[in-house]
């Protein structure tokens, strides 16, 4: 079983000031070879998650397949990983996910994967290796509910869908 962890010093270096943490990352079979997620630019908020497939996948378009990354991660206690589209897969190929963003709870152990649909009017080839998502670790916040008979005004109000104009 092999682990690696992003708390390399090259790593330190790429994120500058912000804040990091170390979060456990197991290679599964189907992951092998493949580069780990990693931040594409020094302030990029996600790392991009590949394809660990090993034949390609043809999306047709309103066709919906999972994909694995070939990952799984430990995160610790108080945070979680949100898988996110790629913007330029989504405005170039009409390629997002059905579940956006899906949340890694730090509890989760298996294999991330990727709920993929084809919102293009072409076909859409995945093959191995291709960045398809973006994983961004966020702190969590657990809310207290309170059961209150009103609510405190806001400037808002019970102002909903498009109460703002266009």
């Amino acid at each position: 079983m092999i682990h690696r962890v992003l708390d390399s010093p090259a790593f330190a270096r790429t994120i500058g000031t912000m804040d990091s943490i170390r979060v456990q990352v197991k290679i599964e079979p189907e992951g092998e070879g493949l580069d780990l997620p990693r931040y594409q630019t020094a302030h990029a908020a996600g790392m991009d998650l590949p394809a660990a497939i090993d034949e390609d996948v043809v999306l047709e378009p309103g066709a919906r397949g999972l994909v694995s990354t070939g990952i799984s991660i430990a995160l610790p206690p108080g945070y979680e990983a949100q898988i996110r589209p790629r913007s330029g897969l989504a405005v170039k190929h009409g390629i997002t996910l059905l579940n956006s963003p899906g949340t890694i709870d730090a509890d989760y152990r298996g294999v991330i994967r990727l709920a993929l649909i084809n919102h293009g009017k072409s076909p859409f080839t995945v093959r191995r290796g291709d960045r398809l998502a973006q994983m961004v670790v966020a702190p969590v916040c657990r809310a207290e509910l309170t059961v209150e008979s009103e609510l405190p005004p806001s400037g808002r109000g019970e102002g909903g869908f498009g109460h703002t104009g266009r």
